[in-house]
């Protein structure tokens, strides 16, 4: 299934294969329909997929449909950012951001396991 940007969208059912077990780092951002500030990351998040495509993994998970992992992750704003690198998260960002400011923020997450 994919998410309003564009982006692929996760779920409880298939968060541990998608995110946990993925080889690529992966960005989550936790989302909802009917948040204004999510709305306004879509093409954020959609250039950043496309732009880091090979590297990075972006997707969506929809906290109304997924309450499992939101709970689990104890995420209670949107947009909630995690950053996930071999199974586990390595970064939490609240609220929205640049693309630029985003992308450092990734990177600096993800380059400790030497990208």
């Amino acid at each position: 299934m994919t998410g309003a940007a564009g982006v692929p969208e996760v779920t409880d059912a298939d968060f541990a294969d998608e995110v946990i077990g993925s080889e690529l780092p992966v960005l989550v951002e936790f989302t909802a329909d009917w948040c204004p500030p999510c709305r306004q990351m879509a093409p954020v998040l959609s250039a950043l997929a496309a732009e880091e495509s090979g590297r990075l993994k972006v997707v969506q998970l929809n906290v109304d449909r997924n309450p499992d992992t939101t709970n689990h992750y104890k995420v209670l704003s949107m947009p909630t950012f995690l950053v996930f690198r071999g199974g586990e998260p390595v970064k939490a960002m609240v609220g929205t951001r640049p693309k630029r400011r985003l992308l450092e923020e990734v990177a600096e997450a993800t380059e400790v396991a030497g990208r």
